[in-house]
Parts: C-alpha cells; structure tokens; sequence
C-alpha cells in the first residue's frame, strides 16, 4: 500500500479528559489526512469514544487544541461539528424509531412547500437517492423501528454519507450488516476517499482495518501508544499494542461433555418465524448462524418472552413451560443478552449497581426489606469476575464504554444464577481482549452446567466457541453441524441454500 501523501485535515493535539476520578485521556493526540482512512484501535475504555465524543462536540475537552486545515478551532456542540464539516457514525443507533426512514434521513433538514408544509413528495424521492447512494433496498416510507438493526445502521449510514462531510467518523459501522451490506459500505468508503473525505475508522475486525486503513493508532487506557502506516504493522503487533500482552488463540477449549437436555423447543412458531425445533444440553454451548434476518434473533425473542409464539411447546428439564412474557422467562431460569443493548438491555440513565441487580432483587428481600448491602456485595463480586472497575458502580451506565456495558447486561444474568443463558450478538462491538474474556466466560459457564444458545454473525467465533451450529434461513433451521468439523464454507452453503458442488446435493 502507498502511502496517503494528502494534507493533513484533521489535528487532534494533547487531548485530555477526566470525569471525576477517572482519566479518560491523557495527552492523547490523532491525525488525518484528506483521502485517507485512519483506523483508531484500542480495547473497550481505551479512550477511542472519548475523543470522539470530544470530536462531535457532545463532550468537552479539558485541554489540547482542535485544528482543521492547519487552523484551530473550537467544537462547542454537535451544531459546531457539522459546520466544520464533521459528520460521525455512532456504534450506538442515533435514530429515531417511530419515524418513517425518511423522515430520519431528513430530520432537522425536512424540506417544505410554503409556510411550513411539508413537501413529503420530494422528501420521499430524495430519501430514495441517498439510499440508492449506498445500495440500501430500504422502503423510505417504512417506519424506521420496523426494520432490522442492520438496516437502520444502513440509514444512519446514508444519513451521514449524505452530508458531504469532509471529516467521516465510522464508530463500529459494519455491527449489525450482512455481508453484502458491508461490501456496499466498503465500496462507498473506496469511492469517498477519491473525493478527499478523510475517514476515521473505528473496529474491532481486524480484517476490515486490514482492507481499509492506510494507517493505524492505538490507544490504551486512555494514552497514546503509537501510530504506523497499515504496511508496516502486523495484527500481532496491533494487539500487543492495545493490551500489552500477546492473546493467544481466541477459540481454545477443550472439548466439553453436554448432560441432560435442560432447553427442549418443538415446533415454536410465531407469524414471522418457524417451526422451530431444537435442543439444548446442561454444558454445552449452541449456536444460531445465518445471515441476517434469518430469524436468529426472533427465536430469541419467543424463547425470551418477549415477542408472543402463535404455536409449540418449550420444555425446561423436561417441564413444559409457558413463557408468556420475560417475567416469566426469567423466573423460569433464563437470562437473555439482546443484540441492541442500547434499546433492549441496559437503563442507560441508572447506575451499573441498578443495571446489574434489577433482575435479581426478588433473592435479597427479607421481611418486605431489600438487604442493600448484600445486593451491593453480589454485584461487586460479579464486576470483579468480568473485570469491571468497581469504582464504576455508581455511574449511569452510559458512562461506560460499549464493551463494558456488555459486560455489565452479562453481570445481570450472572448475579441471578440463570440456568439458560441466549446471548445474540455477545460480542458485538466488542474488542479482542474483551472478546477472549467473554469467550473463557462462556465455556466456564457451560462447563458449570449452563445451557448456552449463543446468535453470531461472525462465523469463525459461531464454531469456535460452539459445540453444535444450528443454520438458519427463512425463519427455519435448515441445518446442524457439528462445529468441530465444519468450515465457514459450510455452513454459508446452508445459510444461503446455495448447490454444494463438493457433496452434489442441494442443502435444504
């Protein structure tokens, strides 16, 4: 790769941040240049989302300068970001779910005919230009809530795309796309970059930095470790660079021994999705592959009670079980970490304590009175077990980084002991470091007897942390392999029902 020789765009100069007793940053500093990609890479907490924050203008720095274009200047809010011609793609969706997808597209910008109408007419075709722009097969006149997560990522995506920024910040953008979704964004990132929009990328996949970045900077526990062109670094090197350690393999278990069928669901249907039958064992790890929406995350939501199944039976240990809504499930012995954390898991406004005890005060009353302190002693030990800073305890959860608060909904399920553990996306957004941790969660926790279904998108962590795959397509599980002797390649020939010219036979 030849080095981007454009001028610098973009200057980010001894940055710090602190909130409270915590260094957020210290004396960081970044770059971009017009044209380029530049990959920010660090684990949850390093301080990537900080500075970005500091960036939109939705944080303060407490020192350091700004400049664009060799000239300083001062980002007082989001407002003062787009004026700058700054546009940022949250991990996070920023959107609004009860508007159409077009209204979301234009929102604060909506186009009108005369004393404040509306011009919905040129609102909707506009809206399907931007879409256009991406390859996105979205209806704008759709209410936004109504599509899948990857799809309302993909709006978000036209949205910023749209603005003509100079300055593009990618904050996890690929999450919760399909493939052919991500290799449309690939292209519309190739396409800005020869029209000198400078990008900065934010991942965890490495091979997404792999096939975009021209460089790459490291962050760790808010400081600044280095930055290389993408040719002279190594994955190896990144790592070591962002946990200063060597990670090994990030699949290693040894082969599990499952027990009796703790999880039985037989013919569970909804008006979207099914039938549906499978099991799952006392120590063993299953996991739901297909593309998106194949109904992964549906079967989720009827096992969870959160959507209504219209027929079937789920049995736990051998007891038919109505789960009629979560209530249910969880008194039932089931703990669900949803894919949307934002909207679905967490109370971004309360404390971690209040995030992580919220499902388990029930087992703490005594004479109509919740021990605190023994709560509060539970939900210390649990942030101890998955590495969470306890001093973090008080803070409103949004404070935490979006690998942390993952951690924090993992916590919930932990401190109430659940017996069934669905985990759909559990390491979306999540760093390598973070990653191996849940991954060694995982298998700890099956090997303690749990029965684990785990929903992946991401297919070299599907089979190496599963024991069995369940391939789903059309809202039906189409196929099972046995993960230790299967491939990516299989399981995408069932996933997308497509001829297997190795077996002859068409995979249904």
């Amino acid at each position: 790769m030849t080095e981007n020789r454009e001028p610098t765009l973009l200057q980010l100069e001894s940055i710090s941040k602190r909130y409270g007793a915590t260094q957020a940053l210290n004396d960081v500093r970044f770059d971009l240049r017009a044209g380029e990609v530049h990959a920010l890479m660090g684990e949850n907490g390093a301080g990537k989302s900080t500075l970005m924050k500091i960036l939109s203008g939705n944080e303060q720095r407490d020192s350091g300068r700004i400049l664009i274009d060799g000239e300083e200047i001062d980002i007082r809010s989001p407002r003062d970001a787009r004026k700058y011609g700054i546009a940022i793609i949250h991990q996070e969706l920023n959107t609004v779910p009860e508007m159409t997808v077009a209204e979301n597209l234009f929102l604060g910008q909506e186009p009108v005919l005369f004393a404040g109408v509306l011009d919905r007419r040129r609102m909707y075709h506009e809206a399907r230009l931007k879409l256009d722009r991406i390859h996105a097969d979205i209806d704008p006149r759709l209410p936004l809530g109504s599509l899948s997560i990857g799809h309302q990522q993909m709006v978000e995506i036209a949205r910023a795309v749209s603005e003509q920024a100079r300055v593009l910040v990618l904050d996890e953008p690929t999450a919760a796309l399909s493939r052919a979704e991500t290799l449309a964004l690939y292209r519309i990132i190739d396409q800005m970059k020869e029209t000198g929009v400078g990008m900065v990328y934010i991942s965890h996949r490495m091979e997404e930095v792999w096939r975009l970045a021209d460089r790459v900077t490291v962050f760790r526990d808010g400081t600044y470790i280095g930055t290389e062109a993408r040719e002279n670094i190594s994955t190896a090197d990144v790592v070591r660079m962002m946990v200063g350690r060597q990670i090994d393999d990030l699949y290693q278990h040894q082969r599990r021994t499952p027990g009796d069928i703790m999880l039985d669901v037989n013919a569970l249907t909804s008006k979207h999705t099914g039938p549906v039958s499978f099991q799952v064992r006392a120590g063993e790890v299953v996991c739901m592959a297909g593309l998106v929406g194949s109904g992964r995350t549906e079967v989720a939501r009827l096992l969870f009670g959160a959507d209504r199944q219209t027929h079937g039976q789920i049995s736990i240990s051998g007891k038919p079980t109505r789960l009629a809504d979560p209530a249910a499930a969880i008194a039932a012995g089931i703990g669900m970490v949803s894919e949307d954390r934002k909207t679905q898991g967490l109370f971004a406004e309360h404390s971690v304590e209040h995030n992580i005890d919220i499902s388990s005060l029930d087992r703490y009353v005594a004479s109509g009175v919740v021990k605190r302190k023994r709560v509060r002693s539970a939900v210390l030990a649990q942030m101890q077990r998955l590495r969470l800073r306890q001093n973090a305890i008080a803070l409103p959860v949004k404070a935490l980084s979006g690998g942390n608060q993952q951690k924090a909904v993992l916590a919930r399920w932990l401190l109430r002991d659940s017996r069934i553990l669905i985990l759909d996306e559990p390491t979306r957004g999540v760093d390598i470091g973070a990653k191996r941790e849940i991954y060694e969660l995982i298998d700890a926790l099956a090997r303690s007897g749990k029965a684990i279904l785990v929903i992946s998108s991401d297919l070299p962590e599907a089979i190496g942390i599963s024991d069995r795959l369940l391939v789903m397509r059309q809202g039906q599980i189409v196929h099972e392999l046995i993960s230790a002797s299967t491939t990516e390649e299989e399981v995408m020939l069932h996933a997308t029902g497509t001829f297997s010219s190795h077996s002859g036979e068409h995979h249904e």
